[in-house]
């Protein structure tokens, strides 16, 4: 197809930005889908972070190794704080220079108002011997950044974040849906998938569902698409939009949402640019 060529194309210019993969396992991180208000100031934001452009039809999208960032001009009901997914991890292997360079381009840091008791704008931890710092991009979506001092690339995807009503039923739940594994992320409840962790923490208040957000949705790559939506099917999973095939995009995608309000895609295909 002359579109996915076209793809192929510009993802080898920009080595440092591949996906993940889904082959080999199941199902990988794929993608965020955002609703900025400027989708301009949105692309600045990701520029800053290290994120490179790449053509999409009628979409604005960046990406960063192992994920990519859709764009889409509409006006959010709302930021990430108060929903499902609290906030989104990239990682980096010096957190501190890149706070400086936000901070000069009038990127707001929000590290102080989300880890108890920090004084500065980073915050070291002493369990993980790495570096944190909240930011926050246009719309309100809270941005984490992690300190990978090992990363071979100047940023990459780390972690999505959520603000669980049940801590034990949501990792559960992704673990036996998508076949994430097990375990923890610095003291707290996680389930890893290649390209991502999944941490739980427990909601401090109500939250609502995604759609319609600053971070409408989630998405995930997927080996085998049509096979994971029928195993979904059959527990139970009712689809917002079911297995449809996009050739004219090389891809094939499916929209469900979790039982607790977490909009999420999966695709297959998007690992291909």
């Amino acid at each position: 197809m002359k579109l996915v060529a076209l793809f192929l194309c510009l993802a080898s210019t920009a080595a440092e930005a591949q996906l993940l993969s889904a082959k080999g396992s199941a199902v990988a991180m794929g993608h965020h889908h955002l609703y900025v208000s400027d989708v301009e100031a949105s692309k600045h934001f990701w520029t800053l972070l290290g994120a490179v452009p790449v053509a999409f039809p009628d979409r604005e999208v960046m990406k960063l190794p192992d994920l990519v960032i859709f764009f889409t001009p509409e006006k959010p009901a709302g930021g990430t704080k108060g929903t499902t997914v609290n906030h989104i991890g990239v990682q980096m292997p010096d957190v501190a220079s890149v706070v400086e360079k936000l901070r000069a381009s009038g990127v707001p840091i929000v590290t102080r108002e989300e880890v108890e008791g920090a004084t500065k704008d980073v915050h070291y931890l002493e369990n993980q011997d790495t570096h944190i710092a909240f930011v926050m991009a246009p719309d309100g979506t809270k941005v984490e950044l992690f300190e990978n001092k090992k990363l071979s690339h100047s940023i990459a995807n780390h972690h999505i974040h959520f603000a669980a009503p049940d801590v034990d039923a949501m990792k559960t739940w992704y673990v036996d849906m998508l076949g994430a594994e097990p375990g923890q992320r610095g003291g707290m409840e996680a389930a890893q998938l290649p390209g991502v962790n999944l941490t739980f923490s427990p909601a401090a208040s109500p939250v609502t569902g995604t759609r319609g957000r600053a971070l409408d949705h989630i998405g995930f790559e997927v080996e085998n698409l049509k096979a994971l939506c029928e195993k979904l099917e059959s527990k139970g999973v009712k689809f917002d939009r079911p297995y449809t095939e996009r050739p004219e995009l090389g891809i094939s995608l499916a929209f469900f949402t979790d039982p607790w309000g977490t909009y999420i895609e999966l695709t297959e295909g998007l690992d291909r640019f």
